[in-house]
This record gives structure tokens, sequence and C-alpha cells, in this order.
């Protein structure tokens, strides 16, 4: 028998005793053995979510995806924020430090910046995340 021969037996067997283990197994001892799968990361669940079980979805925090709509009072609230913050710095402000001061996301600030812009409560000078904001 030759060296590839022996390994494929020896594969094969391997492969059908794994599946008959699986097969004899239950659901709660496959889901508490704690095994991952080898090159993936996996999430660590905290205390609320062990609790819960081990077949259960992490919770989402809301960061990532679409933010919730916003009416246009909220929008004309946040601009009238910027517009105040912006007008203690007479060298004008970037959005990234807007953003930063007000705790607001990135994706929240375009809209609202454009909006100043197009009401003539803001003024811009410069291109890309070079742009300084100033109020009027």
């Amino acid at each position: 028998m030759s060296l590839r021969s022996q390994l494929d037996a020896l594969a094969a067997t391997f492969a059908h005793q794994v599946i008959a283990a699986v097969q004899g197994a239950s659901l709660q001892e496959l889901g508490a053995s704690g095994g991952s799968p080898v090159g993936r990361r996996t999430h660590v669940a905290t205390g609320d979510e062990r609790q819960a079980g081990p077949f259960s979805v992490p919770k989402k925090n809301g960061k990532p995806g679409r933010l919730p709509r916003r009416s246009a009072d909220d929008i004309s609230r946040l601009l009238t924020k910027i517009v105040l913050l912006v007008k203690t710095h007479k060298e004008g402000m970037r959005a990234e430090q807007i953003r930063s001061s007000l705790g607001m996301q990135s994706k929240e600030m375009p809209r609202i910046l454009k909006e100043g812009i197009a009401t003539k409560k803001l003024t811009s000078r410069g291109n890309k995340r070079a742009t300084t904001y100033f109020a009027r």
C-alpha cells in the first residue's frame, strides 16, 4: 500500500468517526463545546448574552447602518448648535472638529452642513477634508 492510499484510508475513517460522534451528540453538547471554526474571529459574549443561551444573537450597539430618519426640526436644531459652536472659533472649524465637539457621528454631518451653507448660516472654504466652516 502506498503512502497516499494509506493517508486516504485514514482520512476516510477519521471523517466517518467524526460524523458518527456528531450524530450521536445532542444540540446542547454541541453548543456547550465552546469550539470555534479555525481561522475565524468569534464574538465574545457579554454577561447578558451568556445568560441568554448558546444560540442567541448578540445585540447591536446601534452604530453601524443607516441613521434613523430625522425631521426638519431635528436638522435645524443641530444646525443651530453647530452655528453657535463655530461662532466661538473665529478661525473656523473643520467637520471633524465640529463632530468631536458635539459628539456626533460622521454620517450625521454632511446633510446638516449642506443645509447650513444653503441657508447661508455657514460659509465654507477649502475642499474635502480640508474644508473649514465659518458662521455668518
